[in-house]
């Protein structure tokens, strides 16, 4: 039998073998490639942004309904294996984007099945996270997880960009072929990165799947008894909530703040791209940055969370976070924060630089201490739904920010303009955090 340290390890797996779908995928290496082989920074904007919209609303949709079932069928781990095939079957379809033939409708679609799948699985591995350690421990728990996650991310960005990306002159950043005689010419080093997402994931849940256990509980329900009460019990919750004050404002606080953040990953690496004219590699290395400060906030923002509690720690990132959108909005290649600067100038990349690591570090540490806040503001024993709930709210205006940004982008013409909405969203989530209890609705007993 799995050790406790070895529960809590096996758990921080999760966040390791799952993270090359955020850092590789959605954010450093597929999106650019797409925008590059589309040709063009809006339309490539523009159609990404439906796609992880369609993607959001089915997750907003099934999340809730799906920990309902889990909850009252007692069981996790069934869901968590069907959740990682999606995620792998949807990473390896990536390979097939070849840029003859390139059908962006059906590479969205690939796409979107392995994320709905890395989300479901979020959604229930959240959940376990109060039976590894006392209530004093979770903001450890969940911010060393999320380093952990971070640090794959980078290791996995980092094997992608010296092996396999193909973006500079069929070089890969040693200024070697791709590895495994992958043929520059399709792109196939730079299309291997959904294999490597989709094997990186199966090797690294080993160890969660290994140490892992659910609690025994006592249930008479079948999943299929469980699936029939699902939206009943969920609609009794969901009825529930505006006499719960501070859950029901947490919930729409964080829809707005995580969506909005949600956006700043999903479309930095195509405005890097279009916006300052960046090269695949440019953004991986952009990736590293707002890896590593990620990692290390998310730490650090962990043990501020066990000391204060998580609501300063969102509080202060969702501040940060504000300011690093307007910031976004500011640089370009002609202008820096209000500032002429010539063509030749690098102060726009300093520039971005600097905010892509702001973005990691706040970013890591707001992503942390909000699973250990939802905690404080759940019943225990309703953890799954709870959760659900939680991707609910992530998800539910999931489609907004990529919709506001798909639409500013398409009326403006302009990727710069299309990016603004998520000042708004920032701002949104943080005023709704005023009617937040930090203990949730105990401190009302």
């Amino acid at each position: 039998m799995a050790s406790a340290r070895q529960r809590i390890w096996g758990w921080y797996f999760f966040d390791w073998a799952s993270q090359p779908y955020n850092t590789l995928l959605l954010t450093f290496i597929f999106a650019p490639y797409v925008t590059q082989v589309m040709g063009d920074g809006t339309s490539a904007q523009t159609v990404w942004g439906y796609g992880i919209a369609a993607a959001g609303l089915i997750i907003a949709v099934g999340s809730p309904l799906l920990g309902t079932i889990a909850d009252r069928a007692g069981g996790r781990m069934g869901f968590l294996w069907a959740f990682s095939a999606m995620y792998v079957l949807g990473a390896w379809g990536i390979w097939y984007a070849a840029p003859d033939g390139f059908n962006v409708w059906l590479i969205m679609l690939a796409f979107g099945i392995g994320l709905i799948g890395m989300e479901f699985a979020t959604t229930f591995t959240n959940a376990m996270m109060p039976s590894l350690g006392t209530p004093q421990q979770m903001g450890r728990i969940s911010g060393s997880g999320w380093a952990f996650g971070y640090l794959g991310g980078v290791l996995a960005l980092v094997v992608m960009l010296l092996f396999f990306e193909d973006g500079n002159a069929g070089k890969t950043l040693l200024g070697q072929p791709p590895a495994f005689g992958l043929d520059p010419a399709e792109r196939e080093g730079t299309r291997a990165v959904g294999p490597l997402t989709a094997i990186w994931y199966v090797v690294f849940m080993i160890p969660f799947f290994l140490w892992v256990r659910e609690p025994r509980r006592a249930t008479d329900l079948t999943v299929r008894d469980a699936a029939r009460q699902a939206w009943p019990d969920l609609r009794q919750t969901l009825r529930s909530l505006p006499a719960r004050s501070s859950l029901s404002a947490y919930l729409m606080s964080s829809m707005f703040y995580r969506d909005a953040l949600n956006g700043m990953y999903t479309f930095g690496g195509i405005y890097a791209v279009g916006v300052l004219g960046w090269a695949t590699r440019d953004v991986g290395i952009f990736g590293i940055l707002a890896a590593v400060t990620g990692a290390v906030f998310a730490w650090i923002g962990g043990r501020a969370d066990s000391r204060y509690g998580p609501k300063p720690v969102i509080v202060t990132c969702v501040l940060v976070l504000t300011l690093v959108a307007l910031g976004v909005v500011l640089v370009s290649r002609e202008t820096v924060f209000g500032m002429a600067v010539t063509p030749e100038s690098n102060l726009p990349d300093i520039a971005f630089y600097i905010l892509g690591a702001l973005i990691g570090a706040a970013g890591g540490a707001l992503q942390s201490a909000s699973r250990t806040m939802m905690i404080t503001q759940s019943d225990p024993d309703r953890m799954t739904e709870s959760f659900g709930l939680y991707a609910l709210a992530g998800k539910a205006t999931s489609f907004l920010a990529p919709f506001l940004i798909a639409v500013s982008t398409d009326i403006s013409g302009s990727q710069r303009i299309g990016a603004a909405p998520l000042i708004g969203l920032f701002l949104i989530g943080l005023v709704l955090l005023l009617w937040v209890k930090p203990n949730g609705e105990q401190a009302l007993t």
